[in-house]
Formats: structure tokens, C-alpha cells, sequence
């Protein structure tokens, strides 16, 4: 597969550093451990933090990037993000120690400035589920496996493509 030109190349988990070196527009390839979540699994971490229950979530928030989609044989592609349940949780998530959220659409102003307040970003990513499924080297359900493909799972990744959409308090909409 063909390298983005110009891309940074970025590796999980993300320090405080990468972030601030991130700029709206800045083209990035992420590769490590990254997390899924959607509108089923969410909430249920968004409510885990703001009950102070953080170390019962079995996977560390710190650094890490969560992806909004689903994980299915057929393949991966970001949700919207601006849907109420996964929208309201990105606040939550950055507290805890999210630095990347990836998904597609625009979010409010008050998520805008909760991203920068917690020192984390927003990435959307090329609507291209062959290109984001290649990039995919394994994946195992981390959580909420009752919840079938909108589980939360670890992927190994090489390369996923984004594009910084939202980063201290700018935005590309």
C-alpha cells in the first residue's frame, strides 16, 4: 500500500508531546493498540468515570486512541460521532486519559473545547473501510462481548489514516 505523503507517523499509546505537536489538518498514521467503541459501549464507560470507577475499566484510557466503530468480518469504518451516546462520552473519555478519538462528522463547540481542555483530538478518518480493515493486523474483544460487534476490542494496527479534524480549540468545520 502507498504511504501518504507528508503523513506523521504517529505510535499508541500518545503522549501529551504528540498531541501538542498535532495540528486541524495535519495528515497522521497511527500504529500500536487502538480501541473501539460505539453507541452500545460508550455510555457504559462514559458512566464508569463519572461514577470514579475508572479502574474497573479492564484497559488503560491513558494515551490511548479510540476508534467509534463497530468490528465485523466484513470490515471497520468509523461512525458518526455526533451521536448523543457517543458524542456525550468523548468528554469523559479525554478526562480519563483518551488522546485520539476517531470518527467521522462535526461535534459541538462544547465538545470542541472539553477535546482541548483535556489535551486531546479529534480524527477523522478517509471513508474507506477496505483501506482502515487492511491496516487491522489482529483484534480481540477487550469488554462488553455481549455486545457483539459493537464490543469493545483492541486492535493491532499499522498505518491507520486520519486526518486531524479538531485540535486545541480549532476545527476543520
Amino acid at each position: 500500500m502507498k504511504e501518504i505523503v507528508d503523513a506523521k507517523k504517529i505510535k499508541t499509546p500518545i503522549s501529551s508531546e504528540t498531541i501538542n505537536n498535532l495540528n486541524v489538518g495535519d495528515k497522521i498514521l497511527i500504529s500500536g493498540t487502538i480501541f473501539t467503541g460505539r453507541d452500545a459501549v460508550l455510555p457504559k464507560l462514559k458512566e464508569k468515570i463519572a461514577n470514579g470507577e475508572i479502574e474497573e475499566i479492564p484497559f488503560d484510557l491513558k494515551g490511548s486512541v479510540i476508534m467509534h466503530t463497530a468490528v465485523s468480518d466484513a470490515g471497520i469504518a468509523p461512525t458518526t460521532s455526533n451521536k448523543e451516546e457517543i458524542e456525550s462520552s468523548i468528554p469523559y473519555l479525554s478526562y480519563a486519559g483518551v488522546k485520539i478519538h476517531i470518527g467521522k462528522g462535526s461535534l459541538s463547540e462544547k465538545t470542541k473545547m472539553a477535546l482541548d481542555g483535556e489535551g486531546s483530538i479529534f480524527v477523522v478518518s478517509p471513508p474507506v473501510a477496505a483501506l482502515i480493515t487492511y491496516s487491522v493486523k489482529s483484534k480481540k474483544v477487550v469488554t462488553y462481548g455481549e455486545e457483539g460487534i459493537e464490543a469493545i476490542f483492541a486492535l493491532e494496527v499499522e498505518n491507520i489514516p486520519g486526518i486531524v479534524a479538531i485540535a486545541h480549540g480549532k476545527s476543520i468545520y
